[in-house]
Order: structure tokens, then sequence, then C-alpha cells
């Protein structure tokens, strides 16, 4: 029998770790099953083994765009789709919406950056060029194919860092710094979610789940169509057993501590494992037609494909 092992890749935020680890079963920081039925696979993977694995988003954005990539499932940004909808498609689950909130821009107390407009010009870090937090400000600030402002791209979790040190005007957040930048003593400027939605009416896409479309040539026809299925079983289950998923969360706090802060992990995944994330239905298509088609009439990133979702 054909090895059906599968490769799926996430970012390393909380609402992506929570969505998968009914694949495999809870595994600790050591890839360790723990003991007891909770170690094991939570749903029926109907013969298919899964590896997950943590990679920062704008890595994965790069990585799905290489001819020759090791994932067979991998978590990307919206943004990106239209350079690789020839190699993936779009799982109806696992996507992150904005649905009235989304990224925030960012600055210090102490800036004289009041209003969006005043960010012109101004240089920002950012968590990555292909990132859809990177092409809704560009939307919102650009004209043409001018985005209107400079840009230094750095990980992620870098971003606040930068701007409290001064070493950028502003900052553009994404995961969980959306919700504490408050501690870190910087000020909100605008939520691009809440932009885009008060714009458009629409949840603003974020995050995609793509899978492989060549998976039907290797385990035979209707494989895409079957491990999308699987993956759908797994959201279900993760938001169906939510204090199993905070567990897990627990599990992997050592180096985000802001894991352990209930509170805050509840605000957060009621916010990115929603409705949209179980199935996008329509709307989240929608939503993704008027986005990519947005991105690409401005000329920031590939002419938008047909969405087709599996």
């Amino acid at each position: 029998m054909a090895d059906r092992t599968l490769r799926l890749a996430h970012s390393p935020d909380s609402d992506d770790l929570v969505m998968w680890w009914p694949l495999t079963g809870m595994r600790g920081p050591d890839g360790e099953p723990v003991a007891g039925e909770l170690g094991t696979p939570r749903v029926d993977t109907r013969g298919f083994t899964f590896q997950t694995v943590g990679v920062d988003v704008e890595a994965l954005n790069k990585a799905s765009a290489e001819e020759i990539n090791e994932f067979d499932i991998t978590a990307i940004s919206a943004a990106a789709y239209p350079a690789i909808h020839k190699q993936w498609a779009i799982t109806r689950c696992g996507g992150s919406f904005g649905e009235g909130y989304g990224p925030r821009v960012v600055v210090r107390e102490d800036s004289p950056v009041r209003e969006p407009h005043d960010l012109k010009g101004k240089t920002i870090a950012v968590p990555g060029t292909r990132t859809s937090a990177f092409l809704a400000l560009s939307l919102l600030l650009g004209e043409n194919e001018d985005r209107g402002f400079a840009h230094e791209v750095m990980l992620f979790s870098d971003v606040p860092a930068a701007v409290i040190e001064g070493r950028a005007d502003a900052g553009l957040l994404i995961h969980e710094a959306q919700l504490t930048f408050e501690q870190m003593g910087l000020r909100k400027v605008i939520d691009l979610g809440q932009w885009w939605t008060a714009r458009t009416a629409l949840p603003l896409p974020l995050g995609l789940n793509v899978i492989r479309r060549d998976l039907d040539d290797r385990f035979g026809e209707g494989a895409v169509a079957e491990v999308s299925g699987v993956l759908s079983a797994s959201v279900h289950h993760a938001v169906e057993h939510a204090d199993e998923s905070r567990r897990y969360l627990l599990l992997h706090s050592e180096h985000r501590p802001e894991w352990r802060d209930e509170t805050l992990v509840e605000k957060y995944l009621s916010m990115y494992v929603s409705r949209l994330s179980v199935d996008m239905g329509d709307r989240g298509v929608e939503a993704l037609r008027r986005f990519l088609g947005e991105g690409a009439e401005r000329g920031y990133i590939d002419p938008a494909p047909t969405i087709d979702v599996v």
C-alpha cells in the first residue's frame, strides 16, 4: 500500500494550532503524544497519517510558490493565492476572516500620527509583502500602483519592538499582538478589518488553507475531496471541544506566555476560529473575489483567478 502520509504546514498562531491538533491527537512540544485517548487522532483520517508543522506565514507564502514543495496542505495568506492557484486548491475550512476586525496599524503613544492619512509616506514595519494585511494596507493608502508608504519587512513577532524602539514610524500587527499592543504602550491608528467591512459589507479574507491539486494523481481520483473532508472534521472537532483545544495551547505555551491568558485566548479564538473557518461558504468566496479583484486592479498582486473551493 502506498504511503499515505500528508504533511500539513500551518502558521504558529493559536487559531491554526487549534484547528489541526485533532488530526494527530495532542502532541507535546517534543512531538510525543500525550497519554491516553487524547494522544491519538480525534477524527477519522480515512487511512491518511498527518504530520503538522508550524511555520511563519510569509515563509509559507514563499514556499507555496515553489515548484518543489515539501507540504501537501498549507496555510497561506489570502493575498498570496493568485500566484499559486494552478498547483493549489482552497479548502472550504481552515480559513481566517476578519468580520469587522483584523490587522491593526499601531504607533507609539507619542507619535504625531493620528489618522490613516498621516501614514502616507511613513515607514511601516510589516510581517511580509505577500500577507493579506499588507495588501489591505496598500488598498487603504495606495493610489494606482503607488502603495503610499515605505515598508520594512520583518518577522511578525518583531514588529511591535521595531515601533517601540523607533526603528519604524508604525507597525502592521497580525496574530495575537492585535489584542495586546496597548500593554506594550502602542496606540491604534486603524483596524484594517473594520475599515474593509465598513467599506464593502464583507469580511476581510486573511488566511486560507490550501491543498495540492495533484493528490488525486498520487492517491486516486477523489483524494482531494476526501482529505478536505478530513480537514473539515478536524476543525469541527476543535470547535466543539473548546476545552480540549485550550488545553492543547497550554501544552505549547512555554514560548507563548500569552496563551496562558484564558481571556485573551478566548477572544482571539472567537475572532479567528469562526463559522467561516468551519466553512467559508458563499460569503467567504464573495469576500475573496472582491479582495483579490481589487488588489489585482491596482497591480499589487497577480490577476485574480476563479475561486474554486473543495
